[in-house]
């Protein structure tokens, strides 16, 4: 199971007890199935509320703090009554409760057509005394107080919102003072009030941030609006998106506004199901359950309205025992909205990167099973939070860490292996055992993934991680995968997206969440796509640079580049006696200084055009940083590889071959000098010494020289150097020695030749020495002939 639910809070575990303890269970039916006790609401500072009916059928309501672990009795009516919504101020002085008085057969039987069928009361709790009501009607009226910020703990006025079925929402102002040790109403007369909305269909609470989420239905389109409360008691409409979902229904649908128990048995499954969720990062989702003509399929939709697109999904169900199926759950986890089907399939939708379909998890089987949600009767009050309705049971909701990483272990499509990757890099927080366990599944899976490469996408994604909560949109400009594109296909489901327009936003000097879905709607208008730092130039210019001829290197452009090299260098982490492991050298090597140096001043270049707020010293730390944990991260995936293998630190003793184990580090360093290469990147110092010191220890000769030739195996001054002093001089080695000799550039052959004092190095370099001066003497001959030949003219 990939989620991993704890509970925070259960009916029968945290409320019976308690309840028995003081002789008001009796009448509860322990099986738990009873309709006599459930939760009503769930307020933003961790209280939860409940309704129970007693000995004598007396409606009770009950509080349940979170934090404290502790339950409250608030209120008692001395009849039966089915209540609809309830909820209680922050300072817990005031109860709003709205509740069905009769049926329509009580009304009739007992011929009281003039009695309103709902009641909304104003209760005094501070203690118990005057009770004021605010509605008497007969459509069903729903009650939630507004809460102020956190910390303030006592206050003169609260405000509440009444939302009528009638379709309209409004807003009391209620001033509270205190008397003779109780709280009472100011308010004489009626209470002021505002109206928030009018001819909604559809609305939802947002009780941590204290926004409004609603649906006006306009023709063929439906324009979804917010209102966020201040905590200056003010409001006002901010947000307005067109959708295009057809809205049929005339009853209107209400979620996070408490939990009508006997509603949601009879009606829910026949109401739009839709949910509104929000990310930290900025993100919005509109999440839609939709209609389909096929009774083996489940179609959904999701509007990432931050990205200005809607991804429409038709998943192809294993089993079609209709009388059991019911619509999809949403749920929010913050980095992923999770769409699921019980017996089903469990969807993890990636929100903050929707774009490519292989970013976001899709489960069958026993991956997708969750045992504490057996039915569709879930809400998501709080982030990664759900409350399963029917059963009256609240859970803190988390991926598995461990569930995860089998999952990538057992997979078997790259679909798959990509959005398990991806979770474990981006989701979690970065631990040395996750790293560890991570880099061993890519050293055993690097010829098992085809459409991707695992080493590319562990270096993007985790300095992507490292790199982006350092500065605000940051993220915006950085790479967090490999992939251009991705073209292949999930079984089972089919997906189609389509462009839609941007919502309009309407605030000044906003900050938190409306700053961030602020800046995520720009960066979609400046096309974000280009945006992000890419190597394309960077790979032009390192490959001309060093082209450049001895004598053009001495630029002040170049030292600049170089200076920046030894900065990063500088920079890197003191490598500890563990770490040093791996016998990577601190060496010059012209080729990766050189990309280490372009690295820096691009990426500077491309920060500075899109950061410029946030000043030169900062983003030269940023940059600085960014390249030196890209070297780290290589050095990361060795240290592990080198600990797996159990290899030695002495690995360069050329007189023996090398071990399984060498051959196999050997070839997943060559998948790492490949996957630099195909994202121009530097490696850390020593790497091609290293390489080339095992590629001599495990290659037969030919195949050495082949990788030599084809640019797999660099030949570097401190390897050879050692390579030619200490092998001998047997037949075997001599060869060796001499095609290596004869491939070595002219620059590095003056270098390292002097340290094989044999008879075919003394041949070779006396015939270099010949060849040279034939080449002066050829020039000079030619320069007198056209001397003379101008003389005679």
């Amino acid at each position: 199971m990939l989620l991993h639910l704890v509970a925070e809070f259960d009916l029968q575990r945290d409320v019976v007890p308690w309840l028995a303890a003081r002789g008001w269970a009796a009448a509860l039916d322990t099986s738990g199935k009873s309709s006599a006790l459930y939760v009503v609401n769930v307020e933003r500072n961790s209280k939860i509320i409940y309704t129970w009916k007693g000995n004598e059928r007396n409606t009770h309501i009950g509080l349940y703090d979170l934090q404290t672990k502790q339950n409250e009795h608030l209120y008692m009516f001395e009849r039966d009554l089915r209540i609809i919504s309830c909820s209680v101020n922050n300072e817990r002085t005031l109860l709003a409760v709205s509740f069905r008085q009769y049926t329509e057969e009580e009304r009739v039987s007992r011929l009281l057509q003039s009695v309103s069928k709902y009641l909304t009361l104003l209760i005094e709790i501070h203690p118990i005394n005057n009770v004021r009501v605010l509605k008497a009607v007969d459509s069903c009226v729903q009650v939630q107080f507004l809460y102020p910020v956190e910390g303030r703990n006592n206050s003169t006025e609260s405000r509440l919102l009444l939302v009528s079925e009638d379709k309209y929402i409004e807003q009391f102002d209620i001033h509270v003072a205190e008397e003779e040790y109780k709280v009472v109403i100011q308010n004489s007369g009626q209470l002021p009030r505002a109206r928030v909305a009018d001819d909604l269909i559809w609305a939802q609470w947002d009780m941590m941030e204290q926004r409004l989420f609603y649906i006006v239905p306009k023709e063929s389109r439906s324009t979804l609006k917010c209102v966020q409360f201040y905590p200056d008691e003010s409001f006002n409409s901010i947000l307005e998106s067109h959708l295009d979902i057809s809205v049929n229904d005339t009853q209107l649908k209400l979620v996070n506004f408490g939990y009508d128990h006997c509603q949601d048995q009879d009606v829910a499954s026949k109401s739009l199901n839709l949910q509104v969720f929000t990310s930290k990062a900025g993100g919005l989702c509109v999440c839609c359950s939709l209609a389909s003509d096929t009774p083996d399929e489940i179609r959904y939709s999701i509007y990432f309205l931050h990205k200005g697109y809607n991804k429409t999904f038709t998943v192809s169900l294993e089993r079609t025992e209709s009388h059991q199926l019911k619509e999809v759950a949403f749920m929010n986890l913050d980095y992923y909205v999770a769409a699921y089907l019980p017996g089903q399939f469990l969807h993890l939708l990636n929100i903050e990167h929707p774009d490519l379909l292989c970013y976001s998890l899709f489960l069958t089987g026993e991956d997708a099973r969750i045992d504490m949600l057996q039915n569709c009767s879930i809400q998501s009050p709080l982030m990664s939070t759900v409350l399963d309705c029917h059963v009256g049971s609240m859970y803190a909701v988390s991926i598995s860490d461990s569930a995860l990483l089998q999952f990538l272990q057992n997979s078997k499509q790259d679909s798959e292996r990509l959005a398990a990757l991806h979770c474990a890099l981006l989701y979690f927080q970065h631990t040395e055992d996750l790293e560890m366990q991570i880099i061993w599944w890519i050293s055993e899976n690097l010829s098992t993934c085809h459409s991707f490469d695992p080493i590319q996408e562990f270096i993007i994604a985790s300095l992507y991680c490292r790199m982006c909560p350092e500065t605000h949109n940051l993220d915006k400009l950085l790479p967090y995968t490999s992939l251009l594109d991705w073209i292949g296909i999930i079984p089972g489901v089919t997906c189609a997206t389509d462009i839609i327009s941007l919502p309009v936003l309407e605030f000044q000097n906003s900050k938190g969440f409306w700053e961030k879905l602020n800046s995520n709607l720009e960066s979609v208008k400046y096309a974000e796509p280009h945006l992000h730092y890419h190597s394309n130039v960077l790979r032009r210019e390192w490959r001309n640079l060093s082209e450049e001829r001895e004598e053009r290197r001495a630029t002040a452009y170049l030292r600049n580049i170089f200076e920046n090299a030894k900065k990063v260098l500088s920079h890197l982490d003191t490598w500890d006696s563990e770490e040093r492991l791996v016998p990577l050298f601190q060496e010059e090597d012209y080729q990766q200084q050189l990309l280490m140096g372009l690295m820096v001043a691009q990426l500077k270049d491309h920060l500075m055009r899109h950061l410029q707020y946030v000043g030169k010293k900062k983003i030269d730390q940023i940059v600085l940083d960014y390249v030196a944990n890209l070297l780290n991260l290589v050095h990361r995936i060795m240290k592990e590889v080198w600990r797996r293998y159990q290899l030695h630190s002495c690995i360069f003793c050329f007189d023996e071959r090398g071990s399984t184990g060498e051959f196999a580090v050997f070839h997943i360093m060559s998948r790492i000098l490949e996957a630099a290469n195909g994202m121009c990147m530097p490696l850390p110092p020593g790497f091609h010494t290293l390489h080339f010191g095992l590629g001599v220890r495990c290659l037969p000769l030919h195949t050495l020289l082949h990788y030599i030739d084809t640019g797999v195996l660099r030949l570097t001054e401190t390897c050879v150097g050692k390579l030619l002093k200490d092998l001998d001089d047997t037949e075997k080695n001599e060869k060796l020695k001499f095609s290596i000799v004869m491939r070595l550039p002219e620059a590095l052959s003056q270098k390292v030749r002097q340290f094989w004092n044999h008879p075919i190095n003394a041949n070779f370099i006396a015939r270099k020495y010949v060849k040279l001066l034939l080449e002066k003497l050829g020039n000079r001959q030619v320069c007198i002939h056209m001397k003379n030949k101008i003389m005679l003219m």
